[in-house]
């Protein structure tokens, strides 16, 4: 298993996201992906969404890109706060890791990662390292 630092740098290509820092977050099920504005339309007769990110911590820069909604589900924040969040499926890359995952999508604007890496993606592939930071370096460019 390679091991993690608490925050990472990672990849989704299936939505154009190059490079993203996340926190891993073991106290987090699921990962959770920055989105300030969503949009449900239909595609062949499927739900899907269109999402806004900022993808750079400390920047405005937007991004916008498209995925199928997987589900929606009740959340509870580190805050105890729940809240009825989209959930999508997208290939996450962390250093020579490739798989799909669940991102839940909720506004991270006030918060300093724009995404948390939660322990269902992490589960049988990784150690955590509470101490290091960014272990597995910048994602490849694809």
């Amino acid at each position: 298993m390679q091991t993690l630092g608490w925050r990472e740098w990672g990849a989704l290509p299936e939505l154009g996201i190059k490079a993203i820092k996340m926190k891993v977050d073991t106290g987090a099920r699921t990962s959770c992906l920055h989105a300030f504005k969503l949009e449900p339309f239909q595609k062949d007769n499927e739900d899907w969404l269109r999402i806004w990110v900022h993808p750079e911590q400390d920047s405005e820069r937007e991004h916008c890109c498209e995925a199928k909604i997987h589900d929606q589900r009740e959340v509870t924040d580190s805050g105890g706060h729940t809240e009825l969040r989209y959930v999508i499926k997208s290939l996450l890359v962390v250093g020579d890791f490739s798989a799909p995952v669940e991102l839940t999508l909720t506004n991270r604007d006030s918060m300093k990662f724009r995404m948390l890496l939660g322990r269902q993606a992490m589960r049988g592939a990784f150690l955590v390292d509470p101490d290091a930071s960014y272990l597995l370096g910048e994602p490849a460019q694809f």
